[in-house]
C-alpha cells in the first residue's frame, strides 16, 4: 500500500506578480501547497490561486502589509489555519521608488522602502523560525530572500535608497543562516537582476530591461520563471548542503 504524504507547504510573499507569481505557480507545479500575500492586486492574486489550484494543490491568498507587524502575525496564523505547518518562505515583497539622485529621496520613502524590503522580511523570517526551527519542535525549512543585484552594484542616479535595502536584506541572510544552521533551517538569497516585471513601472520607466539589456553580458533582460526556478533549487533537497549563499540570476552582470 502506498502511504500518501502531505505536499510541503510554501509562503511567498508579494505573490500576486511579477517574481513571486511565477514562484508560486512553479511551487504548484512541483508539487507545493501554495500560499501568497499582496496589498492591493485582489484580482491578480486570486488568478495565482486558480493556477495553483489547476495544478491539484492547496492555495490561499491574503492580503498582508509586509510593513505592518500585526499584517505579518496574521498572515501567519492563516497560514497554521488553512494549510498547516510552513516548509518553505519566499521573501519575496518589495517596493521601489520613482527613479531619483540620492540627495532628492524623501526620508518618508526610505523609510517606507527599508519597512517593506528589509524589515517586513525580517518579519516574516521571525514567524518562519519560531514554526520551523527544531528548538521550537518544528520540522526545519527553507528561507530564500529575494534580493536584487543592485545589492552588489548601487543603483546610483536611480534606486539607491530600494539598492540598501536590499543591501541590509543580504547582511540579515548572512547572520540569519548561520544562528540557525543547527537548528534544520537553510537561509539563503537570489539576486535577480534586469528582469522583465512590472516593477519597473513603480520606478518610472516601463521599458526600462530594454534600455539596459545591452550591458547584461548575455545581451537580453531575463524573465520571472528564470529566477523563479533558482527560487525553487535553493528551496528544494539538491540545495540541501546549502546555506547563507547568493545565488545571482543576472544573465552575468
Amino acid at each position: 500500500m502506498t502511504i500518501a504524504h502531505p505536499a510541503p507547504i510554501m509562503l511567498v510573499t508579494g505573490g500576486s506578480r511579477g517574481i513571486g507569481a511565477a514562484t508560486a505557480r512553479l511551487a504548484a507545479a512541483r508539487g507545493y501547497d501554495v500560499a501568497i500575500s499582496y496589498v492591493e492586486r485582489d484580482a491578480a492574486a486570486r488568478a495565482v490561486i486558480a493556477d495553483v489550484e489547476a495544478c491539484g494543490r492547496r492555495g490561499i491568498a491574503v492580503q498582508a502589509d509586509n510593513a505592518d507587524a500585526a499584517d505579518v502575525t496574521r498572515l501567519f496564523a492563516t497560514l497554521d489555519r488553512e494549510l498547516g505547518a510552513i516548509d518553505v518562505l519566499v521573501n519575496n515583497a518589495s517596493i521601489l521608488g520613482l527613479q531619483s539622485r540620492f540627495e532628492d529621496l524623501a526620508p518618508d520613502r526610505i523609510r517606507d522602502i527599508f519597512a517593506v524590503n528589509a524589515i517586513g522580511s525580517m518579519l516574516c523570517a521571525q514567524e518562519a523560525v519560531k514554526r520551523m526551527s527544531f528548538r521550537h519542535g518544528g520540522k526545519g525549512g527553507a528561507i530564500v530572500n529575494v534580493s536584487s543585484a543592485a545589492a552588489r552594484l548601487g543603483s546610483p542616479f536611480e534606486y539607491v535608497d530600494y539598492a540598501a535595502s536590499k543591501g541590509a536584506l543580504e547582511t540579515f541572510t548572512t547572520g540569519l543562516a548561520k544562528e540557525v544552521a543547527k537548528e534544520g533551517i537553510r537561509v539563503n538569497a537570489v539576486r535577480p537582476g534586469h528582469i522583465y516585471t512590472e516593477m519597473h513601472a513603480s520606478g518610472g520607466e516601463p521599458d526600462r530591461v530594454d534600455r539596459v539589456k545591452a550591458t547584461i553580458p548575455m545581451g537580453r533582460g531575463g524573465q520571472p520563471e528564470e529566477v523563479a526556478r533558482a527560487i525553487l533549487w535553493l528551496a528544494g533537497d539538491e540545495a540541501s548542503f546549502i546555506t547563507g549563499t547568493f545565488l545571482d540570476a543576472t544573465g552575468g552582470k
